[in-house]
C-alpha cells in the first residue's frame, strides 16, 4: 500500500513539475514579441482586426473556428493579404477546444508567444483558457480586445468558471470534462 501511496505521489509531483511549473517559468521568463496572431473565431469584426493587426505588423495569422471558407478567402483577397500567410483552422467548436486543437502543434512548430484577438465581450472568459492551456506548453499570450457591436450578450462568469476548470482538467488529464461528463451521462 506504501509503494502506490509512494507512486501516486510521484505522479502527482511529476504534473506539478512538468506539466505546470517548468512551462510556467518559460512564459514567465519569455521576452519576445508576438509571433502569430491568434483569432477565436465567431465573430467576423475578430477576422477583419486580426488581419489587420497581422498586417501590420508583418506575423502570420491563425484563425481557429472562423467564418466559412468561401467568405474567409474573400476577406484575405479584398484584405490584400497574403494567402500562405494565414492559416485557417475549423477543429474547434468553442473557445475550450479553439486552444486545445491547436496548442500542441503551435508547440511543435516552436511558436513561443501568441497575440490573442477575440471581442471585448469574450475576453474575460477566453485570455485565462488560453493562459492555462497556452502556458502549460510554455507559450505566452498577449491579447487585444476587439470593440463589440451592438449585438454582442455579456457572458457570464458560470460559462468562465466552467471553461476555467475544464482547462485546468485538461492540462492535468489531457481529457476535456465535458466530453467525461457527457460519456458518463449518456451511458445512464
Amino acid at each position: 500500500m506504501k509503494i502506490i501511496r509512494n507512486i501516486f505521489l510521484l505522479f502527482v509531483f511529476w504534473v506539478i513539475l512538468f506539466r505546470t511549473f517548468l512551462p510556467l517559468m518559460q512564459v514567465i521568463l519569455n521576452n519576445k514579441l508576438p509571433e502569430l496572431v491568434f483569432v477565436l473565431g465567431g465573430d467576423i469584426d475578430r477576422e477583419i482586426a486580426g488581419m489587420e493587426i497581422a498586417k501590420q505588423l508583418d506575423l502570420p495569422l491563425l484563425i481557429s473556428g472562423g467564418s466559412n471558407p468561401e467568405y474567409s478567402n474573400w476577406l484575405i483577397e479584398n484584405k490584400g493579404m497574403s494567402s500562405y500567410l494565414i492559416r485557417k483552422d475549423y477543429r474547434a467548436v468553442d473557445t475550450f477546444t479553439n486552444f486545445t486543437s491547436l496548442i500542441d502543434e503551435l508547440k511543435e512548430e516552436d511558436v513561443t508567444h501568441l497575440l490573442l484577438i477575440t471581442s471585448d465581450y469574450h475576453i474575460n472568459r477566453a485570455k485565462p483558457v488560453g493562459e492555462i492551456i497556452a502556458g502549460s506548453r510554455g507559450i505566452k499570450i498577449t491579447s487585444v480586445s476587439i470593440p463589440c457591436t451592438s449585438n454582442c450578450i455579456r457572458e457570464s462568469n458560470n460559462k468562465r468558471n466552467i471553461d476555467i476548470i475544464r482547462s485546468i482538467a485538461w492540462v492535468i488529464t489531457g481529457n476535456d470534462l465535458k466530453e467525461i461528463v457527457f460519456r458518463v451521462w449518456n451511458t445512464n
